[in-house]
This record gives C-alpha cells, structure tokens and sequence, in this order.
C-alpha cells in the first residue's frame, strides 16, 4: 500500500478520484494518518449531494464522525488503479533485486522506477511523468 505521502503527492499533481467501492483511503491531520479506511456498501459508502461527494460513516459508533467531505480524506490507490493511471505509457513491471520495478514511456525513451513496494513503485512511477517540469523559454 502507498504511504500517505506519496498519495498526497498524487493528489497535488492534479491526479483525480471518483470514489467506489473497494477504494481505500486516509483521513489525514486527525490523528489518524495510519488508519486506513476503505468504501462498502454497507459501512462507509459515497452519498452525491449538490455540493458534492460526502462520504458516510454508517454505524461507527467507535468514531464520532457520521460523514466528511470527500475533499478532507486522501485516496490510496491500488495496484491496478495506479497502473490504469499510467495508461499508454505503462510498458511493463519487473521484478528487481530492490523489490519491483515500473517500466515507463518517459517521452522515447523508457523510464525505471523502483521501490520495494509494487504500488509505491507504481506511484512514484506515476509522479515521474505528472512532476517533470515543463521546459521555459530559451534565450
């Protein structure tokens, strides 16, 4: 699973979430950054209002909290979510002596990630190509 920073770091870069079920995400500067929810049917589930997404907490009673705005929690993407993310640019994951490694389309040439976690890999991966500064003007 991806570390709280590297989701907020994905989220910074502009990637987005619509949340469904089976989704995993944090509640972050509570005092809960390593609790780990995830979206049901039945006990955490999305709820559209005109104001948008509200997630609800059906049956906590251990957490005094019934709903938070979707924009108050960060989304852990999975494996597969992450690599759907990359899309076309996605070539292929190896394993590596380092733990895994995410092979990319970085503009021709092929780029390398690597991390011991397979969805950190794929993250960081991602925020390779979302990160890369935009060249300025030459004079």
């Amino acid at each position: 699973m991806i570390r709280l920073d590297l989701a907020l770091r994905l989220r910074d870069a502009g990637v987005r979430w619509t949340p469904a079920r089976g989704d995993r995400f944090v509640v972050p500067h509570r005092g809960m950054d390593d609790e780990v929810f995830v979206l049901s049917d039945m006990t955490i589930e999305v709820h559209e209002f005109p104001t948008g997404p509200l997630i609800g907490f059906n049956g906590t009673v251990e957490w005094a909290l019934d709903s938070i705005e979707k924009h108050e929690v960060v989304w852990l993407p999975r494996e597969g979510q992450l690599r759907d993310l990359l899309a076309e640019r996605f070539r292929r994951l190896e394993v590596d002596p380092d733990g895994y490694a995410v092979v990319v389309d970085g503009g021709g040439q092929e780029r390398r990630t690597v991390d011991a976690d397979v969805e950190s890999a794929y993250a960081r991966s991602l925020l390779g190509l979302l990160e890369v500064p935009t060249p300025g003007p030459t004079h």
